[in-house]
């Protein structure tokens, strides 16, 4: 099949990249919890020899996923697992989570189960890394974000760029604190958590 691509995902991977190899360190795995075209994963294993980049997403989108890590062939590049939010997961204890681009894709109440999935799965001193468009005190960061909101609201009502304030609330309930809030390309933000 035909790769899937995703430009939005050839712009950043490289900014992420940065700020995402200091904070985990020498973490083992990371969990990417909805891998999407497979892009991101196949950049940051490459760059990240030591870490196993496990995969997992949706079963609709893993063609896709294994199609770029297939001709990646990395050791240590993992194919993707069965991981929808409304489910169990499919992993025991995790040392990082990392999603990108999912919680203004999904339902509210599935951004609740990912922090829900978080809780349980996330090792007592992991950590997390969110990237994607949130609102502050309410607000648009920008007037693009604006009209990507209303066009993600035009196809699912119930998706939509979400508050900070709330993803906040969330994650802290999680046992997760805010260590970065980083400013990124295109009016994104990367989020790096540490459980408490």
């Amino acid at each position: 099949m035909t790769k899937p691509y995703s430009q939005a995902c050839e712009n950043n991977k490289g900014p992420i990249l940065a700020h995402l190899a200091p904070f985990i360190g020498k973490a083992q795995s990371v969990l990417e919890v909805g891998s999407g075209t497979g892009q991101h994963a196949v950049h940051f294993a490459k760059a990240l020899p030591h870490v196993i980049w496990q995969t997992a997403d949706l079963p609709c989108n893993h063609d896709g996923i294994i199609s770029w890590c297939e001709e990646a062939a990395l050791d240590n590049l993992r194919l993707p697992l069965a991981l929808d939010l409304n489910q169990q997961w499919p992993v025991a204890q995790v040392p990082v989570i990392y999603t990108a681009n999912t919680l203004h894709i999904v339902s509210k109440a599935l951004v609740e189960r990912f922090f829900t999935g978080v809780e349980r799965h996330l090792d007592t001193d992991g950590k997390v890394i969110i990237y994607g468009p949130f609102n502050y005190q309410g607000a648009f960061t920008s007037q693009s974000n604006a009209q990507f909101d209303a066009f993600l609201k035009s196809r699912d009502p119930d998706s939509g760029i979400r508050d900070i304030e709330w993803i906040m609330t969330l994650a802290t309930t999680a046992g997760l604190k805010l260590v970065a809030d980083h400013a990124m390309p295109a009016n994104n933000r990367l989020l790096c958590f540490k459980r408490q």
